[in-house]
């Protein structure tokens, strides 16, 4: 048996995967990503020096945001009521780090949301430096967690 894509149907166009006959579960994913900063983009965000604000807490807030709206921006995916969203955004000796769980109970898994959160926190950190340093890299965004736990159904 081949396996298929399953956002393709049969005439190879997209389509949203039917979930109305699943169980609703506790999902949960997290996922991570980085962003590579100059020693002065580092100092300015460790010193609260940048002209945006406070860098981490706006990353932070924004990967928030954007896990909120995954399904709007990404054509295929189910809206989905989260339970639980947690952004962090960390200072480290090379740049930022981003890590978000994300949580609901529902019929579809919450990667995207969690990838969504990383990938808009990460380029809000750009945006917040982009006048300080022009060689930035964002990297190694991925999935590094995902479950689903039975829950009763009332």
């Amino acid at each position: 048996m081949q396996n298929r894509l399953s956002h393709i149907n049969e005439q190879n166009q997209p389509k949203m995967v039917d979930v109305s006959a699943k169980n609703r579960t506790m999902r949960t994913a997290a996922a991570s990503g980085r962003i590579l900063l100059c020693e002065d983009a580092r100092a300015q965000i460790k010193q609260n020096r940048t002209k945006k604000g406070n860098v981490c807490v706006t990353a932070e807030l924004a990967g928030v945001m954007a896990a909120k709206r995954t399904s709007e921006l990404i054509p295929l995916c189910h809206p989905l009521p989260l339970t639980h969203v947690d952004v962090n955004a960390r200072l480290t000796d090379e740049g930022v780090t981003v890590t978000a769980t994300v949580r609901c109970v529902g019929q579809t898994g919450v990667e995207m949301e969690a990838l969504t959160a990383v990938s808009t926190a990460l380029l809000t950190v750009y945006d917040m430096c982009k006048a300080v340093d022009k060689s930035m890299v964002i990297e190694q965004i991925e999935l590094i967690e995902k479950t689903k736990l039975q829950v009763n159904q009332d």
